[in-house]
């Protein structure tokens, strides 16, 4: 039955549109297209969808992985048009209309670029090698064992108060959004799982720090929200530093720009994204923003039938936005839209993208929020109310929905983050020795 059925898709005679990249931006444009007259294959180095905006909780052992994750089979399964391969591109060559991946070779009519962001660390290779990052399930689950591992070492460090608080020193780099919700969760766990299931520890030896270069969290957001994220914050006990941009870290000590420094064991790198491009489009590289030059259409500069949306994409054609539209999930389920639309019409009938915001809205913990929509600018428990339902309602699936629900429910009503079981530990990266370097490799 299976043969048959990739027969039949193999059969479809219609344009071969390849999607790189099931984010938002991507998965909008599959389901556009489902059931119309393209023959769409998806192509992602991952089986499943993952809800990005929700790591952070799977990081701070409130969700489970599954809870945020959709396997794209699942959903592709019903759409007789559309077919996935599970696949990591390594180039693109346009000349040939061809992408090439560690699977070998797919020939497209019409490319579509979504591969989204990856961290950014600004060229600061040792703070890359040791600074954990929050862009994957993967990450939020060794962010998730490396806590819990740390607290369990802590207790046998009792007779060491130094290096103890070094054991229990977290340091989030980036105060935006993704900072901030982590600095609340951790807080919240401090306040909850420490002092109440450590006992033999003084919780308050657990410090959180939010380290910023930047003068205010949430740059992004209106000065009454920065101000009031700020007092949540601060209330809940994170220590917030501005103007420290962080040059260096070893594994054990942070250094800063100014030569000071801080002893800690987890580094949560949060200050920066970058689009991840493909090699076989240089020429529409932008260095500056590391990110794609894209026309009014999301056309690729330079290239008649290759698109870019989303995170990767960079489109100054807006005058609302010289230097492109923000780097978040309304941004790309737009583009993913108004391409998918534009690829149905003749095209003559094409019409250029204009990007609607929404607003913008951040959780600090429970009944803190903040949120920001136009000239409205609100916080606390409304806030963090509106949160929840936008949030769940923007979860692929209705199992999802239910999880999060039940998950949030339990958690708010026993006051316990649910999912505390280290099943794979974090190993560290190991420090390569001086020695090693010199040792000359055996045949």
């Amino acid at each position: 039955m299976a043969t048959k059925e990739r027969s039949a898709y193999d059969r479809l005679p219609y344009p071969t549109v390849i999607v790189v990249g099931g984010g938002f931006g991507g998965l909008e444009v599959v389901q556009r297209l489902a059931r119309k007259p393209f023959k769409v294959l998806l192509i992602d180095k991952q089986n499943h969808h993952c809800f990005q905006p929700l790591l952070y909780q799977v990081a701070t052992a409130s969700l489970s992985a599954d809870s945020i994750a959709h396997p794209f089979r699942r959903t592709v399964a019903p759409m007789p048009n559309v077919a996935f391969r599970m696949a990591n591109v390594t180039a693109v060559l346009p000349q040939e209309n061809a992408i090439e991946t560690d699977h070998g070779r797919f020939t497209y009519d019409i490319l579509v670029i979504t591969t989204g962001s990856t961290t950014n660390f600004f060229g600061n290779r040792p703070v890359e090698d040791e600074a954990m990052q929050l862009k994957s399930i993967s990450q939020a689950l060794d962010i998730r064992s490396d806590f819990l591992q740390d607290f369990e070492a802590a207790l046998y460090l009792d007779k060491d108060e130094h290096a103890q608080r070094r054991q229990l020193n977290f340091v989030i780099v980036g105060a935006g959004p993704t900072g901030v919700e982590l600095a609340g969760a951790m807080a919240e766990i401090r306040k909850t799982v420490l002092k109440h299931e450590y006992r033999e520890m003084d919780s308050e030896r657990m410090q959180i720090h939010l380290v910023d270069s930047n003068d205010a969290v949430l740059r992004s957001f209106s000065q009454r929200s920065q101000e009031r994220a700020l007092r949540y914050l601060q209330g809940m006990g994170v220590k917030v530093r501005f103007g420290q941009r962080v040059t260096g870290y070893d594994g054990e000590r942070l250094t800063f720009l100014d030569g000071s420094t801080m002893d800690t064991n987890t580094v949560i790198w949060a200050a920066g994204v970058k689009g991840q491009c493909l090699p076989g489009l240089e020429p529409a590289f932008n260095t500056r923003a590391n990110r794609l030059n894209v026309d009014a259409f999301n056309q690729v500069e330079g290239q008649g039938n290759i698109y870019a949306i989303g995170d990767v994409a960079l489109m100054t054609s807006d005058p609302k936005w010289p230097h492109g539209h923000p780097q978040v999930a309304p941004a790309a389920i737009q583009q993913g839209r108004h391409l998918a639309k534009n690829l149905l019409r003749a095209q003559a009938g094409r019409v250029p993208f204009t990007y609607v915001d929404k607003g913008s809205m951040a959780t600090i913990g429970r009944y803190k929020a903040v949120v920001d929509v136009g000239r409205i600018h609100f916080g606390g428990a409304i806030a963090w109310l509106a949160w929840i339902f936008v949030h769940v309602m923007s979860l692929v699936s209705f199992r999802s929905r239910a999880m999060v629900l039940f998950n949030w429910a339990w958690k708010y009503l026993s006051w316990k983050n649910t999912i505390r079981i280290i099943v794979r530990p974090y190993v560290r990266k190991a420090t390569v020795t001086e020695q090693e370097v010199a040792a000359p490799a055996s045949a």
